[in-house]
């Protein structure tokens, strides 16, 4: 199966900036996320948009995808993928003087956590404040995140000079190139520690369970995600800790449905209620509230009460709830109660009243042909 195109997988045309292409790769991948997406699609789409990033995110990847797409350029040479060395990318790097390579010691943010919290349908609609806790990824208090000992900092390495790159000369189909590749002594940062930090064994970092409160606003909906900032992983060589998104999973009710800030309900009537009409009591979030039924109100009937739904998460009014009325039919009927129906029945002519119902004047017409 051949690839989609990565501008198309996330969205974006060919000059979007690195900031756009990462807003819109957070986006897909909290959509596509495994642990909140349940379709059975879900881990391949993921994949998919983080293939995506990682190539668009990359401003020597970027421009090897622009130029070859997904054909391997190595393919076609006689000599195979192994004269190469590190294939094109080295070569750009010739050309391009290697500007697009991050500097490895430069403050990065932490990465963004995600956690999914499973909420009651009443909790969500009027909201609360909880407690969660989460494995994150935190500086070590030991070393203040250097990696070396206390007493001791890290070296310059020796191979790279500090640099965090080598140059390696190669024979390529273009002639001798000087290509200039990660210092893999040093992993790219240009420091050597010789006595590491026995707390985090050199990390600087250590994984920890981190209890954080969290206020979880009225109105919210299944699906919906609240970003608190600054609690996801630690930073990198003292950049800002990155965010955690709380998911919201909530559960159904067994009496109320929502759609969006409205409450739908469904009442069960008896015959003689709607047909004398009625004032009867209807449940709602906040308790119960009468509700007048007309005489000869027809089954399907809704009633609207305002104000009675859900209130707007965003802080934009509230919801209504809506009261859809359905006629209950008795199963069991007494003998007395049977001989009153048909005589209402005969008293009525056995047929619905269709000067006041529109809908069988409607059907009358059809078997007619009009």
């Amino acid at each position: 199966m051949s690839k989609r195109d990565y501008y198309e997988v996330l969205g974006v045309d060919k000059n979007a900036s690195v900031d756009e292409v990462k807003k819109a790769y957070r986006k897909l991948a909290r959509k596509y996320h495994p642990d909140v997406n349940k379709e059975a699609d879900a881990t391949d789409k993921f994949k998919e948009v983080k293939d995506a990033y990682d190539t668009l995110s990359d401003p020597q990847k970027k421009a090897h995808y622009d130029q070859f797409g997904h054909t391997d350029p190595n393919q076609g040479f006689g000599g195979g993928a192994g004269d190469f060395g590190g294939g094109f990318g080295d070569i750009f790097d010739m050309f391009f003087g290697g500007g697009g390579r991050r500097n490895p010691n430069a403050p990065r943010q932490g990465a963004d956590l995600q956690y999914t919290m499973t909420l009651e349908f009443k909790e969500a609609v009027f909201g609360k404040d909880t407690e969660i806790e989460i494995p994150r990824e935190e500086t070590c208090q030991t070393c203040t995140g250097s990696g070396a000992k206390p007493g001791t900092k890290p070296e310059t390495c020796s191979h790279c000079g500090g640099s965090g790159q080598l140059n390696v000369e190669q024979n390529t189909p273009f002639g001798r190139v000087v290509n200039r590749r990660v210092c893999h002594h040093c992993d790219g940062t240009g420091k050597y520690i010789k006595n590491k930090c026995t707390t985090c064994a050199g990390k600087g970092k250590v994984r920890k369970r981190k209890k954080i409160s969290v206020k979880v606003p009225a109105g919210i909906d299944h699906g919906q995600q609240l970003r608190v900032s600054g609690q996801g992983e630690a930073g990198v060589n003292g950049g800002p800790a990155g965010d955690l998104y709380v998911v919201f999973n909530v559960k159904p009710h067994e009496f109320f449905d929502r759609d969006g800030d409205d409450i739908y309900c469904e009442m069960p009537l008896t015959f003689a209620q709607v047909a004398l009409g009625d004032e009867i009591e209807v449940p709602t979030l906040n308790g119960k509230v009468k509700l007048k039924i007309p005489a000869g109100t027809q089954t399907g009937t809704n009633f609207r009460l305002r104000g009675k739904g859900v209130p707007n998460v965003h802080g934009r009014g509230q919801g209504d709830q809506h009261v859809k009325v359905r006629v209950v039919i008795p199963k069991n009927l007494t003998d007395k109660e049977k001989d009153l129906i048909r005589e209402f029945s005969h008293m009525t002519g056995g047929q619905p009243d269709e000067q006041n119902d529109g809908f069988f004047a409607k059907v009358r017409r059809a078997f007619k042909g009009e």
